[in-house]
């Protein structure tokens, strides 16, 4: 089994891999930034990739996008430190097959691994009864936004320029202009502005490379 941890903080690959211990057939292999996994999965195709959601420039959700578009049979298990049901709705939604906080115990975090490994789905427990309970946010507008939306709204809140964005999501200019515009039709807005207010509100955004 090959596992590719994805995660900016070498402290939490670290804990990680002495966590993974327990699994000795388990081959680890590390990746800082999103453009550092493409890489990496190109050249190992992991079977299982444990990704963080806030990484510097290519943020988790474009690049759990482009994972499963490149490498279908990957399985992606997000590690993130939101906790918040609707983080966990979008990653199993783009195609995550589990969803734990850092705030969970190894020994949960362990047995998602191995049910995620084995074939199946693993939510953290307190957070798939949230997403359970969810609909009472169905009506929220940010539901209509899809993952590359998101992306595009995160990167606008850290203060990048279209152009950047574009250069850093592999998009041309107009088509991240374009989108910038229904993402405004979708959430009622009428200035960029308010895509930057809402993307700075979100936080957790890094600078691009």
């Amino acid at each position: 089994m090959k596992v590719l941890l994805i995660d900016d903080h070498a402290i939490v690959r670290s804990g990680l891999r002495r966590l993974l211990t327990a699994e000795p057939h388990w081959q680890i292999a590390e990746a800082a930034t999103g453009h550092e996994a493409l890489v990496q999965i190109q050249a190992d195709q992991p079977d299982l990739v444990v990704l963080d959601l806030n990484l510097p420039g290519l943020g988790g959700f474009e690049l759990l996008r482009r994972i499963l578009r490149e490498h279908p049979p990957t399985r992606i298990l997000v590690l993130s430190m939101h906790v918040q049901a609707s983080f966990a709705a979008r990653a199993i939604q783009a195609g995550a097959c589990g969803y734990m906080s850092k705030n969970a115990a190894p020994a949960e975090l362990l047995k998602a691994l191995r049910v995620v490994a084995e074939g199946g789905r693993y939510i953290e427990v307190e957070i798939a009864q949230a997403v359970a309970l969810q609909t009472a946010t169905a009506s929220d507008p940010a539901n209509r936004l899809s993952e590359r939306d998101l992306e595009i709204v995160r990167l606008l809140g850290a203060g990048h320029s279209l152009t950047e964005i574009a250069a850093a999501l592999g998009l041309g200019y107009k088509t991240v202009a374009n989108t910038c515009t229904q993402i405004k039709a979708k959430l009622g807005v009428s200035r960029t502005a308010d895509l930057i207010r809402l993307g700075t509100a979100a936080g957790d955004a890094e600078p691009l490379p």
